[in-house]
């Protein structure tokens, strides 16, 4: 029994030698086979921490024999089984996950026994998955009771009601729309603009709900809306509808500008183009990423998902380490970008062709990326340019000349610039997830 022991030690070491690789297969598998896991950035990213922290817990079991009894679900894996009971995922996905996450972990260390002699690595097969079997179990009795409690909690929360209203909403099936409004609060025949808002700094749940609550008031005075409604995704995410103020079918005028303060907002068919810009309070703590406004229920749904295609293009590009400060874009601002962010590696091939050298991820690449990106935004002026880079034309010329030379046919690749163009911006909005690796 003692030598079983330490062959099973020994083979937890392996595996930990190779958590890496195991990691992120897990996580490829789970995303792949289970779409209702498959999320914007900060879903996945919670969902990577839980699957790195379980394995972790898995090598460690194997490595020091610890008693069944004192196994406890990390406090990742706890978090995410609460944040999927908040965004009304069905607790058989998170099951599945569990199961798609034990036989990969057998066969991942099945595939470290073919240098034990035959004689030991039968028993040891054995032990291995009465050892994971009881571990599996644990951790999906210990993260299901955690939703169940966590799902109750919330939908019997005032939050949890609107969440429930509101998921059929957007879910485009048949809806009993005065039902709806009367129990949100808020009226769905309205020009909407929605808007999806998590922190740029570490909070507590209580310092979002301020937070939030701040820009819900910042919202509706500025653009004068008729009613807000706030309704969280989880405890790290909540969205925000405004109505904006007149009936559906008055004459369109921009929210944000001088005219929507005192005349009614777009309607239907002009709604889809107005910006609807709407800049951060000072000193917000949080980011923001809006949809344009929209009349009606589809008005209502299609602001809301604009705004869920920038939150995933913000993630990316916060992921991707650019800078933490609080973000604030509208959809029109990024909504190329929104409409291929879907397929990061194509979007790389596209931006590293259609670049070359520029497509590097040197400082000094960003830079002339950025000059030659607001150059062409500004009609290829060199004083406008250097008037919003506050740089001397001088400056601008070099920096052009600079970054054409980089582009793979040179100048000749700016005599259609529309390529140039989009790639620019896609590595403005993504970072340096859509630059050429290696380099």
């Amino acid at each position: 029994m003692e030598a079983q022991r330490a062959l099973v030690r020994q083979v937890g070491d392996r595996v930990r030698e190779s958590q890496e690789a195991l990691v992120e297969g897990l996580v490829q598998d789970i995303r792949a086979q289970i779409g209702a896991l498959d999320q914007e950035a900060a879903a996945r990213s919670l969902l990577e921490a839980s699957i790195t922290e379980n394995v972790v817990a898995a090598i460690n079991f194997l490595r020091q024999g610890i008693d069944p009894d004192q196994l406890e679900a990390p406090t990742a894996a706890l978090a995410y089984a609460r944040v999927l009971a908040q965004r009304d995922v069905p607790q058989s996905a998170l099951i599945r996950a569990y199961r798609i996450g034990h036989q990969r972990f057998l066969d991942h260390t099945f595939a470290l026994l073919d240098d034990l002699p035959a004689a030991d690595r039968v028993p040891v097969c054995v032990e291995l998955v009465r050892l994971s079997g009881q571990f599996i179990d644990l951790f999906c009795e210990q993260v299901g009771r955690t939703y169940e409690r966590e799902r109750d909690r919330w939908v019997a929360s005032r939050s949890g009601v609107r969440q429930r209203w509101v998921t059929d909403l957007l879910g485009g099936g048949p809806v009993d729309r005065a039902a709806a409004a009367r129990a949100l609060r808020y009226p769905l025949d309205a020009v909407h603009l929605a808007c999806t808002l998590w922190p740029a700094t570490r909070m507590t749940s209580f310092d979002l709900v301020a937070a939030v609550d701040d820009v819900r008031a910042h919202a509706v005075s500025a653009l004068r809306a008729r009613a807000a409604l706030v309704v969280p995704t989880d405890e790290y995410e909540a969205r925000l509808w405004l109505a904006l103020p007149g009936p559906p079918n008055a004459p369109a005028s921009p929210p944000g500008s001088a005219s929507s303060s005192a005349s009614a907002s777009a309607s239907a068919s002009a709604s889809a183009s107005a910006p609807g810009y709407l800049g951060a309070p000072e000193g917000s703590p949080l980011h923001a990423a809006f949809g344009r406004p929209g009349a009606g229920l589809g008005g209502f749904r299609t602001s809301a998902r604009q705004a869920a295609r920038i939150r995933e293009i913000l993630g990316t590009r916060l992921g991707s380490g650019a800078a933490a400060a609080p973000l604030w874009v509208h959809y029109d601002q990024a909504a190329p970008v929104a409409l291929m962010a879907g397929d990061l590696p194509a979007v790389r091939d596209f931006v590293t062709s259609t670049l070359g050298a520029l497509a590097s991820a040197g400082a000094r690449e960003a830079v002339l990326r950025d000059t030659l990106r607001i150059f062409l935004d500004r009609h290829r002026g060199h004083a406008a340019t250097a008037r919003a880079m506050s740089l001397h034309r001088n400056s601008v010329q070099y920096r052009v000349h600079r970054a054409t030379a980089l582009l793979p046919r040179g100048e000749r690749d700016l005599a259609d610039d529309f390529n140039v163009r989009a790639a620019l911006l896609a590595v403005h909005w993504l970072g340096e997830a859509v630059l050429a690796t290696g380099s």
